[in-house]
């Protein structure tokens, strides 16, 4: 692992840890050269998952296009990096779990919606509106009406 500080590959593990899931170990180095400390992250590899977008497009799931959205909706909301790491985590699980190769992009984004109404009111009307192009103010009060009806019945 090359250091981020001065390049250099010689570094040595100072700490260890696998997430809950144990699927993906957080490592802490230190340059043997510098003395830097850094982190990295190691993941299990996996058959690629490939996204159907609506114009017929395939691109490769990306967590960080997923953990974007979720960041802008969760801007300003008491939503820890942790949970919206987790949100991407389970979502991408699941997808990976399926045993499917190419999922629809509608899919995708209906498994986020559905994480962020559990998660955060707020967050979840914001990404819905983007996620479901809401067309105008009347789209985006009735999510909102139900949302609340919703919470309401519960």
């Amino acid at each position: 692992m090359k250091c981020p500080n001065c390049s250099n590959m010689e570094n040595k593990v100072i700490d260890s840890r696998t997430n809950r899931e144990g699927d993906m170990t957080r490592r802490r180095r230190e340059c043997l050269n510098c003395g830097e400390r850094f982190t990295t992250y190691e993941r299990i590899e996996t058959t690629p998952l490939l996204l159907v977008k609506k114009d017929g497009r395939r691109e490769e799931f990306d967590r960080r296009k997923i953990m974007s959205g979720i960041q802008k909706a969760c801007q300003k909301r008491p939503v820890s990096i942790e949970q919206m790491e987790d949100i991407v985590d389970k979502v991408e699980k699941y997808f990976q779990e399926s045993g499917e190769k190419e999922v629809s992009a509608v899919t995708v984004g209906e498994k986020v919606v559905k994480e962020l109404y559990n998660l955060d009111g707020v967050a979840y009307v914001r990404f819905a509106s983007v996620y479901r192009d809401f067309k105008d103010a009347n789209e985006f009060l009735s999510e909102l009406r139900n949302f609340v009806k919703n919470r309401e019945d519960h």
